[in-house]
């Protein structure tokens, strides 16, 4: 090839001091080559690098953009436009994932693999050659040295030896330098190869993957990128009408909403009180007890919900119930902070009349509007106050008048519900356990104490109760804290749980009475216990057979209640309910309840049905003995009979033979026995 420099290896054996300096030349130019192919090696290795990175991240878009319709997005998650269209995209997507993986594999064996070899074995086997070429001419140089040294007075063989050496130093260092020079001669054709072999093949798979992609991307895909394109500006313009009338909205509440940031208005003229809502919400502080004496105020978020007041905590999904707003009485009280101002009465008078019900509420609120301010009255002092929140007949009389009167005609949103027939107003709540046997711990005692036995100091007696609820199939336990209980008049009503719930959170509301007792419910198949968890005492033991009905509360789910019927002292039956709070589901103690009183109901289903057999069994054994007995009785009026007959006959009368038959004294009295018990037989037949 013309243009191309080379070493003469005819010289190598002179190895003239031009030889050498034309070698110098030929390893600069083999070094300046080794490091500007290393630098191209790396660029290319990234070329290959990346593409490898964009092979793999084109594949895992696709295989994203096919798993869109099993994502579940809490705002717009069934989209089938959006679905359908990202459908399309990742085929397309995966299309070309396939030509980015096939170009991959094209750029590494035509573009990595020539330089790769130029610059591991070309590049590295000149190296070897210089070193192996550097040792031969040290060699050579030590040889010749010693050569020089000798004496010519020595003998012909300490000559021998330096010479040889000689000799063989030089043969080697002639054929190293002859292999040296070829290499460095073929390295100025290999760096030409080298350099545009990769740069070849980089262009051809490019050129390839740039035919494949037209192949696979063809009218259609045009059509539809033109599609997908206008659908996106659409949605841009959209999205910067939407922005602009948010942009307007929020410079008019900023105009508007300047007064409301302060905590209070300073002109209450300019925000007067709306006194026809029935909806409201916001933000109040609510009394926490943190101590025995000391209290904090905490900041929620309440609402009304129908004729229900809900508390919602920061982070939570949805809100609580906190009490039922029908037929309750609200005022206002003095008092300089104004956290503890109770801002929502008007709203709250309109949902206690059950004015939210009707049809064009706001109209009828203002209706009773006159009645709303005569309930929101000041009152002084905190017993005029309680006396007005205790509901009575008369009140919810004279207030449902009232509200029908301001119509023309009565409406049925109006009509208040009396549920006197399910709780009484005047009935006490016991908000702590007493265990009724305490009431009989002194006769319990006396009773000890006469036999000789030890009382047991926590009321607990000592007959097989305990032995019965471990043989029993159920065993649950749950924890629960005692809220409250009461007498109510109806057993079998669905709404006296509710109701009594109801009354004993409002009247822990008003005592401000926050301490709970808290006990483990064990649930089994002939009772209920409240046991103590600390001494694991049983504070109250209630029998399954007296359970009427339990149900939770329709909106906190924790709270549960159940409806006991008892015999009273007095002779009648006496129904008390009783509520709880749950760290569980209510529903599931309720359920475990239901199976328990199933349980017992099948059991004692089993045990009639056993009885049953039993008295079965036991009327035909009777039968049968008075069977044998019967059978006796004739067997023996038949021997009577015979031995009556015999008697009979004439008393000296000749026998057969000749003999006369005398009877003996034994068998007279056989026979009157025997005439005394053909008449008993009689008798008893």
């Amino acid at each position: 090839m013309p243009g191309i420099e080379k070493l003469p290896i005819e010289e190598t054996l002179e190895d003239s001091p031009q030889t050498r300096s034309l070698l110098g030349v030929f390893e600069e130019d083999t070094a300046a080559i080794s490091n500007y192919c290393t630098q191209l090696y790396q660029a290319m290795h990234r070329i290959y690098d990346a593409q490898n990175e964009l092979s793999a991240a084109t594949h895992l878009t696709s295989r994203l953009l096919k798993e869109y319709d099993k994502q579940r997005f809490p705002l717009g998650g069934d989209d089938e436009v959006m679905s359908s269209t990202l459908q399309q995209f990742a085929k397309v997507i995966d299309e070309l994932s396939s030509c980015h993986a096939v170009l991959s594999t094209q750029l590494a064996d035509a573009m990595m693999f020539p330089i790769t070899q130029f610059k591991e074995r070309d590049l590295k086997e000149i190296l070897t050659l210089k070193e192996v070429f550097q040792i031969a001419s040290d060699d050579h140089d030590t040889a010749i040295n010693r050569y020089s040294r000798l004496s010519k007075r020595r003998d012909n063989d300490k000559v021998t030896t330096p010479v040889t050496d000689v000799y063989t130093s030089r043969k080697k260092q002639h054929q190293t330098m002859m292999h040296y020079f070829c290499s460095l001669n073929t390295l100025q054709y290999k760096k030409k190869t080298a350099l545009l072999e990769p740069l070849l093949g980089y262009m051809q798979a490019q050129i390839s993957f740039f035919k494949l992609g037209s192949e696979n991307l063809t009218q259609q895909w045009e059509d539809f990128l033109g599609t997908i394109g206008t659908s996106v500006q659409n949605v841009r313009r959209e999205m910067e009408e939407e922005v602009g009338q948010m942009q307007q909205t929020i410079q008019q509440m900023e105009r508007s909403c300047d007064s409301l940031y302060a905590p209070c208005d300073p002109d209450p003229a300019h925000s007067p009180v709306c006194r026809n809502l029935t909806r409201k919400q916001g933000y109040l502080y609510i009394r926490n007890k943190t101590g025995l004496v000391s209290t904090s105020w905490e900041r929620q978020y309440f609402f009304t919900q129908g004729g229900n007041l809900m508390q919602q905590g920061r982070g939570e999904v949805a809100g609580g119930l906190v009490t039922d707003l029908d037929n309750c009485s609200v005022m206002a009280v003095d008092s300089d902070d104004r956290r503890f101002c109770f801002q929502w009465i008007s709203t709250i008078n309109n949902i206690s009349k059950r004015i939210y019900l009707s049809e064009n509420a706001e109209e009828l609120a203002a209706r009773v509007n006159q009645s709303a301010i005569e309930a929101v009255t000041p009152s002084p002092s905190f017993q005029q106050r309680h006396e007005s929140m205790r509901p009575s007949s008369k009140g919810r009389s004279g207030r449902a008048s009232s509200i029908s009167s301001v119509g023309s005609e009565p409406s049925s949103a109006l009509s208040v519900l009396s549920l006197d027939a399910l709780v009484a107003p005047e009935m006490p709540i016991q908000f702590d356990i007493i265990s009724p046997v305490s009431e009989e711990n002194s006769g319990q005692n006396k009773t000890a104490a006469q036999s000789g036995r030890r009382s047991n100091p926590f009321g607990e007696t000592g007959d097989g109760t305990s032995d019965d609820s471990e043989d029993s199939i159920l065993h649950q336990l749950f924890i629960v804290r005692f809220l409250g209980s009461m007498e109510v008049r109806s057993a079998e009503s669905a709404d006296v749980i509710s109701e009594t719930m109801r009354q004993i959170l409002a009247a822990r509301a008003i005592h401000n009475i926050f301490r709970m007792t808290e006990s483990h419910l064990l649930v089994t198949c002939d009772c209920l216990k409240l046991i103590d968890p600390q001494t694991q005492v049983t504070r109250l033991r209630f029998p399954l057979s007296s359970v009427v009905q339990c149900s939770s509360h329709q909106d906190n789910k924790r709270l549960f209640g159940f409806v006991l019927q008892s015999a009273s002292s007095r002779g009648d039956s006496r129904v008390v309910c009783y509520i709880f709070e749950s760290n569980n589901d209510g529903e599931k103690i309720c359920d475990s309840i239901g199976l328990a009183k199933q349980i017992a109901f099948h059991s004692e289903m089993d045990r009639k049905t056993v009885e049953k057999k039993k008295e079965q069994d036991k009327a035909k054994e009777k039968q049968q003995e008075e069977l044998s007995k019967q059978r006796q009785i004739e067997k023996d009026l038949e021997e009577q009979s015979r031995l009556i007959a015999a008697s009979s006959r004439p008393a000296n009368s000749p026998a057969p033979d000749g003999q006369f038959l005398v009877l003996s004294n034994s068998q007279s009295e056989d026979s009157d026995a025997g005439e005394e018990g053909k008449k008993k037989g009689e008798s008893e037949a």
